[in-house]
């Protein structure tokens, strides 16, 4: 892992968003989903809620499994954590939900989803609301796709039709209204 940590910004939220880790741009650029995927990420909030970018930061707590950059695969691409780097970086999220209490959990890509709900399909998962509890707390998690450029998977079908009934699940949770106002 290759620091600086990335945080997002001291948003007293309801609502937790849990990415994976920074990628190589973000230390740089000092916030979470700061690159490519923050944009499109970005772009659904602002389509489902018509929120900018600066109200979803403002209005959403954005955390992650692990907090610094993992690096890149030796064949490309962002490496995804080791199981021994999720578990040092585990307590900062287990702290988080203890603090914020959120009640609504937004998981973000695969590691993210199984941080939330264990291994699962993304075509099983997406579009659904799931009551959990997470480290003694309970809340509702709506997991997403990775909105990253090398998945394809949130651009094609059934990726497309789950992402739109994910989004809207996510307008009509009573923690992203309180969050509005």
């Amino acid at each position: 892992m290759q620091k600086p940590v990335v945080v997002g910004r001291p948003a007293a939220s309801r609502v937790l968003l849990v990415g994976q880790a920074p990628g190589d741009k973000e230390p740089r650029l000092g916030r979470p989903f700061a690159w490519t995927a923050g944009r499109t990420l970005f772009k659904w909030f602002h389509g489902a809620l018509g929120w900018s970018e600066d109200e979803v930061r403002d209005r959403i707590y954005f955390a992650a499994v692990c907090r610094c950059f993992p690096g890149k695969r030796p064949e490309g691409g962002d490496r995804v954590p080791s199981p021994e780097e999720i578990e040092k970086c585990a307590a900062w999220l287990e702290r988080e939900v203890e603090l914020l209490r959120p009640e609504l959990g937004l998981p973000v890509g695969k590691l993210a989803i199984s941080r939330f709900l264990g291994e699962r399909p993304l075509a099983g998962t997406i579009g659904k609301l799931f009551p959990i509890t997470f480290h003694g707390h309970d809340l509702d998690c709506i997991p997403l796709p990775h909105p990253s450029g090398a998945s394809p998977w949130h651009r094609m079908e059934p990726g497309m039709s789950l992402l739109k009934q994910a989004l809207a699940q996510v307008a009509r949770h009573p923690a992203i209204r309180a969050a509005a106002r």
